[in-house]
């Protein structure tokens, strides 16, 4: 990539250029992650997460372990959050201690974004997920997955199912994948669980989910998020997973080849059947283990230097 990355706190923070640089070095990390290990020996990395999580937090853990880093987890739990520190001063208490990454999740939408307004030159800000707006490194991992399984993503016909609406991991995989060239993007969901306008106007909608899998080489299932629904009735679980759950009955609808894709935490008899899930057509456990990768990658790239171009 020619110019450096400071941040990552939204897929648009790169060009197209950058964009394909980081998943071209993700996938050679993939390829050989032993060659990578202790190229960031020293370097200390911070997880500051306000909200709960599994996936994101361990893989940047492990990802930064893997390339020789140290690494502190600060959550609400036991730290000063739960004192009524702000979350600027919290910040600079850890900014004080020369961090080379932050990485922050938090449930109010722009917080990375703040974050960089304050942040000291070495210390670079990577969003882990905020509010509804943006979860980039999963849109990255997700994109590295398609990539993996299929190479040129430009003819692809990708179905986004689900919550689309609460969904931050949707707006930024949405934002990606059209900059990527995939071909068509069909979002399907009960109409409450639809985005605006703004956020659909380049893609097909559909209220019907069998309608929207006729033909589909990608189906990427979301989760209902009802920690961020407010003044909706939530649906039953059964009678969602009887209209939108993915059973290997739709899955049939959809081209032979299709894979599926989840973020995770998946609830299985809800939006997706333990048989697909589990099936031959998931790609799930892969987009677990690309986390690791696509965050290996990432650390190495807003680092800068010769190891970030092997």
């Amino acid at each position: 990539m020619k110019a450096a990355l400071s941040h990552f706190t939204h897929t648009d923070d790169c060009s197209t250029e950058q964009l394909h640089g980081l998943l071209q070095l993700a996938q050679r990390v993939a390829a050989d992650p032993s060659a990578y290990y202790q190229k960031l020996s020293g370097q200390l990395l911070i997880n500051l997460f306000y909200e709960a999580s599994t996936r994101t937090r361990v893989s940047f853990e492990v990802a930064a372990k893997r390339l020789g880093m140290h690494v502190v987890n600060i959550g609400t739990a036991g730290s000063s959050i739960e004192k009524g520190e702000t979350l600027h001063d919290t910040f600079f208490t850890l900014q004080a201690m020369q961090p080379d990454f932050v990485v922050v999740r938090h449930p109010v939408e722009g917080t990375a974004r703040d974050l960089v307004s304050l942040a000291e030159p070495g210390t670079h800000i990577i969003n882990a997920g905020d509010g509804t707006a943006a979860h980039p490194t999963q849109a990255l991992l997700d994109a590295l997955t398609l990539q993996q399984h299929f190479g040129d993503l430009s003819g692809l016909t990708i179905v986004m199912a689900g919550d689309i609406r609460h969904s931050r991991v949707a707006r930024s995989s949405l934002a990606l994948l059209r900059r990527l060239g995939v071909k068509e993007i069909r979002l399907a969901a009960p109409a409450d669980f639809l985005p605006g306008e703004q956020t659909v106007a380049h893609d097909r909608v559909f209220t019907e989910f069998d309608q929207a899998l006729e033909g589909a080489n990608v189906i990427m299932m979301l989760r209902i998020q009802k920690e961020r629904i407010s003044g909706l009735n939530i649906p039953d679980a059964g009678d969602y997973h009887r209209d939108w759950g993915l059973t290997p009955q739709r899955l049939a609808l959809a081209a032979p080849e299709c894979r599926v894709l989840h973020p995770g935490p998946i609830n299985r008899g809800v939006e997706i059947a333990s048989a697909v899930a589990d099936g031959p057509q998931s790609l799930i456990r892969l987009q677990v283990r690309n986390g690791l990768y696509t965050r290996m990658a990432l650390l190495l790239a807003l680092s800068g230097g010769n190891h970030a171009a092997m």
